[in-house]
C-alpha cells in the first residue's frame, strides 16, 4: 500500500492498490496507518476499522476493505460490525453510571435489586462479583440454546435460579455469554429499562456515538458479514485445554456461538449485552474514551474521576477458570473491564484497561496517557484474545504517544 491522497473534503484516501483504506490519520499517529495497513497486507485483513481519540479528539479514524466474504461491498465510513465481548465495556460503563449515581451499590448483593436471585445460595453474590466474572456463573447447567439466549425472560430466569459453579468471589471464571444478562438485569431493575435501551438514553445517545447493543432491520444494509476464525494451533479458538471442564463447556459452549448464528436476523435484532453490541470503530473509541477521558468526553460528563477509578479496581489475579492457559497466565479484571497487566494487552502502563472481543476487536482505555482505541473488523481470528492485528495496533499507538 502506498501513502494517502486528499480527498478534497479533509478525508484521506489511500491511492494504492485494493484493498482501499480511507479515512484520516494524524501525523504524529503515522504509526497506526501503517499497522493498520500491514493487517491487510500481511495478517490477512478483510474489512476493518480503527479509530483512536486522545484527549477527547479524534486523531485516529481509519477504515478499509471489504464488508463481506464475497468482496462485494466496500466496508464504509458508517459500516457497523458484530464486536462480540467488546460490549461488555459499554455494559460495564452503564452499571458504573449507575452507581456514581448513586442508584446501584456495587457492594449490595445482587438480590437486594433482583430478589428471585438469591436461589440456590447466592444470596451473598455482590454485584461487584457480576463485573468481575467472579459470580460462579460463567454458564447455566442445564442446556440453553441459541433461540433461549435470545429470550431474556427466560435466561434471566434461569440464571437467578441456578448455582453457582464456585463459590462466588473467590474465583474469576469468563462470563462469556452470561456476563450481559447478569449486568444487564440490575441495570433494568434499577433503571426500568433494559439495557439496551439505557446504553441508547444514557450513553450512546447523549454522545452521538454509532453503538447499539442488536440492530433493528432497517440497518442490516449498513452491517458488516462475519467470518468464522480458522481452528488455532493447539485448539485455542474453542477452549484453553484439550479435555474441557464442565464449567468451560458451559460458559463457551452453551449454547454454541459462530459467525454464522451472529449474521442471523435472530441474533442481529437479539438483546445479548455481552456479546451482540454493533457498532463502528469510531464509536467503539467514543465510548472507551469516557473512561480515558476521566467520565467525561466533549463536554459530555458520564461518571465522576473517582467513578473511573473504580472500573479499573483489580480484584485479584488468577488463572481464569474458564480461559485459563490460553490468557498467558494469571490475569486480572477490573469492575468490568480486563486490565492492562504486566503482559501489556493494552499496552505498557498495567493500569490501562479494556475487553477485546471473540475473532479480534477491542476497546482500550488508558485514563493516564488520556487515550483510547477501538479496533473492529469482520474476518475473526482464531486466538482468545490479544489478536496479532489489535496488538500491531496497540503497539503502534503507544509508539506515537
Amino acid at each position: 500500500m502506498s501513502g494517502y491522497e486528499d480527498s478534497g473534503d479533509g478525508t484521506q484516501v489511500h491511492g494504492g492498490r485494493e484493498p482501499q483504506v480511507h479515512g484520516h490519520c494524524e501525523p504524529r499517529f503515522a504509526a497506526v496507518r501503517r499497522a493498520f495497513e500491514e493487517n491487510f497486507r500481511e495478517r490477512q485483513e478483510l474489512g476493518a476499522a480503527v479509530a483512536v481519540v486522545r484527549d477527547g479528539r479524534t486523531v485516529v479514524d481509519l477504515w478499509g476493505g471489504w464488508a463481506d466474504a464475497a468482496r462485494t461491498r466496500a466496508w464504509e465510513r458508517d459500516t457497523l460490525v458484530n464486536v462480540w465481548s467488546t460490549t461488555k465495556g459499554p455494559v460495564a460503563l452503564c452499571a458504573h453510571l449507575l452507581a456514581d449515581r448513586g442508584l446501584l451499590d456495587l457492594d449490595a448483593p445482587v438480590a437486594a435489586y433482583w430478589p428471585e436471585f438469591a436461589a440456590a445460595g447466592k444470596d451473598k453474590v455482590l454485584v461487584r462479583h457480576l463485573l468481575s466474572h467472579r459470580a460462579g456463573l460463567a454458564g447455566l447447567r442445564e442446556p440453553h440454546s441459541l433461540e433461549q439466549l435470545c429470550d431474556w425472560e427466560l435466561t434471566t430466569q434461569r440464571l437467578a435460579a441456578t448455582e453457582p459453579w464456585w463459590e462466588p468471589g473467590t474465583r474469576s471464571g469468563y462470563h462469556a455469554l452470561t456476563y450481559g444478562h447478569l449486568v444487564g438485569e440490575v441495570v433494568r431493575r434499577v433503571s426500568g429499562l433494559s439495557p439496551a435501551a439505557f446504553l441508547e438514553r444514557e450513553v450512546s445517545g447523549p454522545l452521538g456515538a454509532d453503538f447499539r447493543i442488536g440492530v433493528v432491520e432497517k440497518d442490516f444494509g449498513r452491517v458488516a458479514e462475519l467470518v468464522q476464525p480458522p481452528a488455532a494451533p493447539g485448539g485455542e479458538q474453542a477452549t484453553a485445554s484439550a479435555q474441557p471442564s464442565p464449567v468451560v463447556l458451559a460458559a463457551l459452549a452453551n449454547p454454541p456461538v459462530s459467525a454464522a448464528a451472529a449474521n442471523s436476523p435472530g441474533w442481529r435484532t437479539a438483546e445479548i449485552p455481552a456479546a451482540n453490541g454493533h457498532g463502528t470503530a469510531r464509536a467503539v473509541a467514543e465510548l472507551y474514551a469516557v473512561f480515558a477521558g476521566r467520565g467525561a468526553l466533549r463536554g459530555v460528563r458520564l461518571l465522576s474521576p473517582e467513578a473511573v477509578e473504580r472500573v479499573r479496581e483489580g480484584q485479584g489475579p488468577c488463572l481464569d477458570l474458564v480461559l485459563g492457559a490460553g490468557l498467558g497466565g494469571e490475569t486480572e479484571t477490573g469492575l468490568g473491564l480486563w486490565l492492562s497487566g504486566p503482559g501489556g494487552s493494552y499496552g505498557p502502563n498495567p493500569r490501562a484497561f479494556g475487553h477485546d472481543g471473540y475473532g479480534g476487536s477491542c476497546g482500550l482505555a488508558d485514563p493516564d496517557a488520556g487515550v483510547a482505541l477501538g479496533y473492529v473488523m469482520n474476518r475473526m481470528g482464531p486466538h482468545i484474545a490479544d489478536d496479532p492485528r489489535k496488538k500491531a495496533l496497540v503497539g503502534a499507538l503507544y509508539s506515537a504517544l
